[in-house]
């Protein structure tokens, strides 16, 4: 995504200096490097480094992999950047972030490398601070997971959601993915309606016995992959799935009320971004909930500005050493 923030007049960063931007999750890590003004220098994309699925130190050197090809694309050496920040899925809690902080540490000083100042955060933070240029609005997100996060204009964090797939991620592709199972387990018992899915998780997943679906949901089945096959048999217009997704659609539009409840001093329509798969990816989904946030009056849905890795680059220009994201989220 091309940024139409400028990156200049940044004056926290040493000369001839580097900082990198790292948008790490599930299926990639995204890496922006940077010099002291602001200038974009090289991108890279690589392997996942979500640590909570994979392991703080296997999360680690795909960071630092990152960070790598990155210099290597500018043609500089890793030695020379001195501010990393680092927006992770599954960061939100401090804890996370010091045990992250720590493997990142030692995975660069195994290889000889020592930054100045290093940063782990939510990657929902970077993708707040990209989508506005650092300034005031506010996002909802809706991928493997779902939440909401505002910036006011006096920098403060609010949030909505968040709080897990046991407990939340209302709207999210796991909460989409294991209400299409639980349709498709109460087709197969004779208590539920008619539904295509059971069909196409039969014939995508093998799966068409309660032995077969327990067997595979509780040996670590990935539960948001159904949440395709729940879109494209909404779009076939399967009952099941459109009530599906309506709801979800109805719980991500509570998530916005609510930020902007949170949000109430600030200026409005307030300034909105809508991220993630769910909502960027043209579905059923994302069309009910643009339609019934464009109906918001005190919002104003806009395309984010940058990408969440530019947004960790701006963070790491403007303030080298940010309270982490759990000190700054105060409650309404």
């Amino acid at each position: 995504m091309k940024s139409r923030v400028r990156f200049d007049m940044f004056p926290n960063v040493k000369k001839h200096s580097y900082v990198i931007g790292i948008d790490g999750g599930a299926t990639k890590t995204a890496a922006v490097l940077a010099d002291e003004t602001g200038h974009v220098l090289a991108e890279s994309v690589s392997g996942p480094s979500n640590f909570q699925a994979i392991g703080t130190e296997t999360a680690a050197r795909a960071i630092l992999q990152s960070i790598t090809e990155c210099c290597s694309r500018a043609a500089c050496s890793p030695g020379e950047v001195r501010v990393v920040v680092a927006g992770l899925t599954g960061a939100g809690r401090e804890p996370d972030q010091r045990r992250m902080h720590g493997a990142l540490e030692s995975t660069a000083s195994g290889h000889g490398l020592k930054f100045d100042t290093m940063i782990v955060v939510s990657d929902a933070l970077i993708a707040l601070e990209g989508a506005f240029g650092g300034g005031p609005g506010a996002i909802l997100i809706s991928g493997t997971g779902s939440i909401a996060f505002g910036k006011k204009t006096d920098g403060s964090i609010v949030r909505v959601g968040g709080w897990g797939r046991l407990i939340g991620d209302q709207g999210s592709g796991y909460d989409i993915g294991q209400s299409g199972l639980v349709a498709v387990c109460k087709h197969l018992d004779g208590s539920g309606p008619d539904t295509l899915l059971t069909e196409r998780v039969s014939s995508e997943y093998n799966l068409s016995s309660q032995e077969q679906i327990i067997t595979k949901v509780y040996a670590g089945f990935d539960i948001a992959s159904i949440a395709p096959l729940v879109l494209r048999a909404a779009e076939e217009n399967d009952a099941v799935c459109r009530n599906i997704l309506q709801r979800a659609a109805a719980d991500l539009v509570d998530h916005v009320k609510a930020i902007v409840l949170k949000m109430e001093s600030e200026t409005k329509p307030l300034r909105f971004a809508l991220l993630g798969t769910m909502l960027t990816t043209s579905n059923m989904l994302s069309i009910l909930v643009r339609r019934a946030v464009s109906e918001l009056a005190s919002v104003s849905v806009q395309e984010p500005q940058a990408s969440p890795a530019r947004g960790a680059v701006l963070m790491a220009l403007r303030n080298p050493t940010p309270p982490s994201i759990a000190s700054t989220i105060r409650p309404a």
